[in-house]
């Protein structure tokens, strides 16, 4: 079988598992958003944090529990990481110092998981499991809670009311993300990925000296890792690590666990709305710029030149023999178009053409399929802004799903898309500005720049993949990554509970033979297009500079 046909059957294999688990887990997510009942485990978690589960917020109230949740997730894990020196289970590490602790707490807690650090190196059992962990499944419930809000905002009519985010937090965590997480990690483990608690060990002989690697719960970690569209790993290379990633059929499966939560929130947008279709309108637009995307990645990996390259079956620099070019190419793109940010293989060694796709995907708004959450309200801003886009064709109020998209409505809309390529075009040009900054690139030219440009993309956009080859590790980039994380992370959701309080404040508009039909192919195609020309044309001349100078020349 060539590499190519491997690649064409992984994809067909990953989409017909997608396809069996869409309905199923669409709806029972949705039950569990809607339910009246308490699990009795639920019930200590709210006497914990002192929260009423019944009360309904309004989205200011709601913002304020996302906020304040999150601020006291960045400090306990900032502490943790300074005081590693003096816990247990640390591996003989020291503290972390103050600039990465910070990098690291907003990184886990805004679900980036940008690492600037070896994580085999820096981390001890207690900070990865109490911390680093525990971030992991509680971000990931963030981003479903503030997506279910908005949800909530267009099915309800005449009410200020959004839910209640605590509640919503403990039943995205103890009910979705832990269940799966541990079918998943157990998976892993059966397929020999590591899972325990050993300290640092030799592990061999290699050119005349010892090599040390370190244990860990890595299998538990690395499923809510990709389930929760995290990223961050217990080793410096991520998933392309023997010990998380062991063979062709883990890889596989690890990015059937990053695509299974956000294609199937779709599903769980139609039942909550009452209309599926809207949420297979929804899908198929995800559906089609995702396939789109692997499709050009494997063109551009596969289309070899020269004999190196056609002797090893396509362009095989940086990545795994195990994995080959097909399934580094499906990880890549489905790491980019979501939130995840894992990678089995190092994006810079990708091809100019390909290293663009990723950095692309990211720009978009990795909302094809996107995070846990965080994917579903991005696409959904941007149905807002189509249908807006179709009414001013028409000369009609733009409406959706029984919505008028009025002049709040829209402002709220064009402020969620223009935070975040401000904050990474601004970075950007000043890391390249500045004297010291570009001292951390490995490479000079379109390449060096691709560096800078992915890892501000990454952080705003809440991804945490690296180009490798910038050294992020110094006081500037940990800071000025940290900052791009937390306002690429929460500025957005303050626009989308804001969107969400003044949708579900509306008296439900009733459908003409005038209503633009959204649960149509025609809305499918236009969403396509307004993905692609209101968010990707914002970074062309920053893509023009980087990976396509490099790519054309």
């Amino acid at each position: 079988m060539g590499p190519v046909t491997a690649g064409v059957l992984q994809l067909l294999a990953l989409v017909g598992v997608l396809a069996l688990v869409h309905i199923p887990l669409g709806t029972y997510m949705a039950r569990v958003y809607s339910s009246p009942r308490h699990l009795r485990v639920e019930r200590w978690a709210y006497k914990a944090v002192g929260a009423n589960p019944d009360t309904e917020m309004t989205w200011p109230a709601y913002l304020r529990a996302v906020l304040a949740f999150s601020a006291v997730g960045v400090l306990f894990l900032y502490l943790l990481q300074r005081l590693q020196g003096v816990l247990p289970g640390s591996l003989g590490f020291d503290s972390v110092n103050p600039a990465q602790s910070f990098n690291t707490a907003v990184s886990f807690v805004t679900n980036t998981n940008w690492q600037s650090y070896y994580g085999e190196q820096t981390m001890g059992h207690v900070v990865q499991t109490a911390g680093l962990a525990v971030q992991n499944f509680v971000s990931a419930a963030v981003g479903m809670a503030v997506a279910v809000a908005l949800v909530r905002g267009f099915a309800r009519s005449r009410t200020g009311e959004l839910g209640n985010f605590w509640a919503d937090l403990v039943r995205g965590t103890l009910r979705v993300l832990v269940p799966l997480a541990a079918v998943a990690a157990v998976v892993l483990v059966a397929c020999g990925a590591i899972q325990n608690f050993s300290g640092v060990h030799e592990v061999g002989q290699f050119m005349g000296g010892s090599q040390q690697w370190n244990g860990g719960a890595v299998a538990s970690q690395e499923a809510i890792k990709e389930l929760g569209t995290n990223g961050g790993g217990y080793f410096n290379a991520n998933s392309a690590h023997p010990f998380e990633n062991p063979t062709p059929f883990t890889n596989l499966f690890e990015v059937f666990l990053i695509l299974v939560i956000p294609f199937s929130l779709t599903r769980t947008f139609g039942v909550m709305v009452g209309s599926v279709k809207q949420g297979y309108a929804i899908l198929g637009t995800m559906f089609t710029i995702w396939v789109a995307f692997v499709g050009l990645m494997m063109w551009t990996e596969f289309a070899h030149h020269g004999p190196a390259l056609q002797a090893a079956g396509g362009a095989m620099e940086g990545k795994e023999v195990r994995f080959g070019v097909g399934g580094s190419s499906l990880f890549a793109v489905s790491t980019t178009l979501t939130s995840t940010g894992a990678v089995d293989s190092f994006h810079s060694s990708f091809t100019g053409l390909g290293g663009g796709v990723t950095m692309l995907g990211m720009m978009l708004g990795e909302i094809a399929p996107g995070g846990t959450g965080s994917g579903l309200y991005g696409m959904l801003i941007l149905a807002v802004i189509a249908v807006f886009i179709a009414g001013l064709m028409v000369g009609r109020t733009p409406e959706y799903l029984g919505k008028k998209i009025g002049g709040r409505e829209m402002k709220l809309a064009a402020a969620y898309i223009l935070v975040t390529p401000a904050l990474v075009l601004v970075f950007t040009a000043a890391s390249l500005a500045l004297s010291t900054p570009p001292d951390s690139m490995l490479n000079p030219g379109a390449h060096g720049f691709s560096e800078v440009l992915y890892a501000f993309t990454s952080a705003a956009n809440n991804n945490g993949s690296a180009f490798a080859g910038l050294n992020a590790n110094t006081d500037w980039f940990n800071t000025m990554t940290g900052l791009a994380m937390l306002l690429g992370r929460f500025l957005p959701m303050v626009f989308v509970l804001a969107l969400a309080g003044s949708l579900a404040g509306q008296r439900p508009v009733p459908v003409t033979a005038g209503t633009l039909r959204t649960e149509k192919p025609l809305f499918t195609g236009l969403l396509v297009g307004a993905v692609l020309i209101v968010t990707g044309l914002t970074y062309f001349p920053a893509l023009a500079l980087g990976p396509l100078a490099e790519g054309l020349a």
